[in-house]
């Protein structure tokens, strides 16, 4: 290993054999806890190999995740390449042997065409089941009392999750000109946290819709206890479902990257048929960095976070918007807004791993230990980022009905 990847690594590497790499009592060390940890990594080198071996507890992390990440990202790619074959010819074929493939891990791309077309309605259901409905108080317990599972916003250095959250759903009430008996559809709506908000401090009546039955139940109970039940609903089905018309405003949070490319002209115009004329939508969603990056997650993501998930350019978003329906008013990329949020997540899950783990089990704990710390690398270096895009339907005069600037403050 030190021939591979040099002496200087700035992360410990101890091996089940008693080798070292570095100091043994390093900060941050990698242990390679069994030869199962090696077959993981060579029989499915890169991201995958490392996300079983880490997953099933053959390699265990000691110190912080995230600046293991951090301080490794150059040395684990490097498994991927030539390296491999290098230590192939030291360690032996015998670690290329077949290992189990953890159950939390979803089936490859073309095991999962056999049962269903990507993007149908019934292999998005179950793929937003898959992470979905793991369990609430799981999420309750890496959210925090929000329940937001998407970016927040902050508005200042000193602000908390909680306040994050806040902002970015007022944020996003501002944007769309949300007033009183307005009403609101929000699709992809999680725990229902825009629809609680649009309706307790916007006075909207307000519909959700989730395709998680986990989430609409956690939801229903939720806005009963708010009150708010004469006004904000959360229905557990489809967007596409939705047969109300005429709603003054629309909220996309978190649903366009289960949406797929191809299915985004389609998307816009069922989602502009849905408002009136003068209505807005607000779409806010992971980008990629540029429209020339491929829309595909890696394997990493794919089978154990989101299954059939895609992200494209921010410029892929707006112009599928612009060609189906929408007038492009306003754009902003909130990128270090999602870092932050991923790291108050990554604590929340540290400071309460022990009932996480008794909660969802210590494999699915461990991968949305993994994804959550890698997510917040990737945003912080540009490998991904978070963009709103504003657009409204306008008149058949051409009337968007929108403010000659920006009303919405910061």
């Amino acid at each position: 290993m030190a021939r591979v990847f040099g002496s200087g690594t700035p992360v410990a590497i101890t091996a089940y054999d008693g080798s070292v790499l570095g100091a043994a009592d390093a900060p941050l060390r990698l242990e390679v806890r069994s030869p199962v940890a090696l077959s993981y990594l060579l029989s499915a080198p890169g991201e995958l190999g490392l996300a079983r071996a880490y997953v099933t507890g053959h390699l265990g992390v000691v110190g912080d995740l995230y600046e293991v990440l951090r301080a490794t990202s150059g040395l684990l790619d490097g498994l991927a390449t030539a390296d491999k074959v290098a230590l192939l010819r030291d360690l032996g074929p015998r670690h290329l042997r077949p290992v189990p493939i953890p159950p939390e891990e979803a089936p490859g791309r073309l095991r999962r065409g056999l049962r269903g077309l990507r993007h149908s309605r019934s292999r998005d259901s179950t793929a937003i089941a898959r992470h979905y409905d793991v369990s609430n108080r799981f999420y309750e317990l890496v959210l925090g009392p929000s329940m937001a599972y998407t970016c927040a916003c902050y508005p200042s250095d000193e602000a908390s999750l909680e306040q994050a959250q806040f902002h970015k759903f007022d944020l996003v009430c501002r944007k769309l000109g949300l007033r009183p008996g307005m009403r609101l559809l929000d699709v992809g709506c999680g725990w229902g946290g825009m629809v609680a908000h649009a309706a307790e401090h916007y006075g909207v009546r307000a519909v959700g819709v989730t395709l998680s039955a986990e989430q609409a139940n956690w939801a229903h109970d939720h806005l009963a206890a708010r009150g708010l039940t004469e006004r904000a609903r959360v229905v557990h089905g489809d967007y596409r479902d939705v047969r109300e018309t005429g709603f003054d405003a629309v909220s996309s949070i978190g649903l366009t990257e289960h949406v797929g490319a191809r299915n985004l002209p389609g998307y816009f115009r069922f989602l502009a048929s849905r408002l009136r004329p003068g209505g807005r939508l607000l779409n806010h969603c992971i980008t990629r960095p540029t429209t020339r990056d491929p829309h595909r997650t890696g394997p990493f993501i794919d089978r154990y976070v989101f299954p059939d998930g895609e992200l494209e350019g921010v410029g892929t978003i707006a112009s599928a918007m612009q060609d189906n329906g929408f007038e492009v008013r306003h754009e902003e990329n909130l990128r270090e807004h999602y870092a932050r949020t991923l790291a108050a997540w990554c604590a929340n899950l540290d400071a309460h791993w022990a009932d996480a783990v008794a909660e969802a089990g210590v494999r699915r704990a461990r991968v949305w230990a993994l994804y959550m710390a890698a997510s917040r690398l990737s945003f912080e270096r540009r490998g991904i980022e978070l963009h709103q895009v504003l657009g409204v339907r306008p008149d058949s005069s051409g009337a968007s009905s929108m403010p000659l600037r920006p009303d919405w403050g910061v």
